[in-house]
């Protein structure tokens, strides 16, 4: 039966919203249906491919052609793993493939394309894994931050009876010294441990949030680097805790700051995605914030460990930004990744538009 059959409303409802992306060609391969998963994936719209030939409508599946005609002509179906398929100039992803041909009116048969993305389920595992490990990372913080701060309190008490004790001037900058780094030590247990209150989260203007941010990193900034803008003003309120969701962007933005070295360009971008998973759980809509700098990039090695604490590759570092970031977005139900290249390194920031 047809996917677009007037008669096939319930089935149209069941594809809308299906995750796995599914599209549908006659049996001229012109695109008569793409369900909003496959609208997402291959960056088209249904509206306007609908009635269109299969390469100039989606030219991201142009490649399958020979194995869709052979389909048609042998009435079987088959599966393409992990096929590469290439959206844009800079933009590629890996697909499962599955084609199966199905009855169409009036006799002739059509094929119903279902396509699931390999890497965003590699991303999915890694991000459980991250998870994970971050989780244990907070659980060790924890442990030592009791063993630390006890023996600081008492080196910072008896610091400053000895102090008392002191005459001479010039010893007393000693104990002033053992005092300040007693405190420096304290301060960043504290900053690795995170807030110890949950989120108070209300309806936020994510907008507002990003002006904010830019506004407190204006002062910081050498001349050499700007900010750019990229708004899309029909996102709603998100429900967040805007002091946890300023921080984690501040974080970003200095981040990128620093990447940049003295001179380039930091571009703030929002958009929203729809049928999108954080964790194991799949969000009809979310918002992207993406912190987007043009400097030298973040090798693979680098990424892979750069929300874990401690890890920086600055010498003036102290490797708590984006385990920070990560954490307090983290708490608000949405979750931070990046991708980064040579002249162009993207954070962004997901965070579900439902209530959580």
């Amino acid at each position: 039966m047809s996917v677009d059959d007037p008669d096939t409303d319930a089935a149209r409802r069941l594809l809308n919203g299906l995750t796995t992306a599914v599209v549908h060609l006659d049996a001229r391969l012109h695109v008569r249906y793409l369900n909003p998963a496959a609208e997402m994936l291959l960056h088209a719209s249904a509206r306007q491919t609908r009635g269109r030939a299969l390469g100039h409508a989606l030219p991201a599946l142009a490649g399958e052609r020979k194995g869709l005609l052979g389909a048609l002509a042998s009435g079987n179906g088959y599966t393409v793993r992990e096929q590469r398929m290439q959206r844009a100039r800079d933009d590629s992803i890996t697909v499962d493939c599955t084609v199966t041909p199905i009855a169409e009116p009036g006799g002739d048969t059509g094929l119903l394309l279902e396509l699931v993305q390999r890497d965003r389920q590699l991303q999915i595992s890694r991000e459980e894994k991250l998870f994970a490990q971050h989780q244990a990372s907070r659980e060790l913080v924890r442990g030592l931050a009791h063993e630390i701060k006890n023996p600081l309190g008492g080196l910072r008490g008896a610091a400053q009876l000895l102090e008392a004790e002191l005459e001479n001037a010039e010893l007393k900058e000693y104990t002033g010294v053992i005092m300040h780094e007693a405190d420096r030590l304290r301060a960043l247990v504290d900053r690795m441990l995170g807030p110890s209150q949950p989120p108070e989260q209300r309806p936020t203007n994510v907008h507002e949030v990003l002006e904010h941010v830019t506004r407190l990193v204006r002062g910081e900034l050498p001349a050499a680097i700007g900010i750019e803008r990229d708004y899309d003003p029909s996102i709603p309120d998100v429900r967040v805790d805007r002091d946890q969701l300023v921080q984690a962007v501040l974080n970003l933005v200095r981040n990128a700051v620093q990447a940049l070295g003295g001179a380039g360009t930091i571009r703030l971008r929002t958009r929203t995605r729809r049928l999108f998973t954080i964790g194991r759980r799949c969000h009809r809509l979310v918002v992207r914030v993406d912190i987007i700098d043009d400097g030298p990039g973040i090798t693979p090695d680098v990424q892979e460990q750069m929300f874990y604490p401690l890890v920086t590759t600055r010498a003036e570092g102290s490797g708590l930004g984006l385990s920070i970031a990560q954490y307090l977005v983290r708490l608000n139900g949405g979750i931070i990744e990046c991708d980064s290249r040579p002249g162009a390194t993207v954070f962004s920031v997901y965070l579900p538009l439902e209530a959580n």
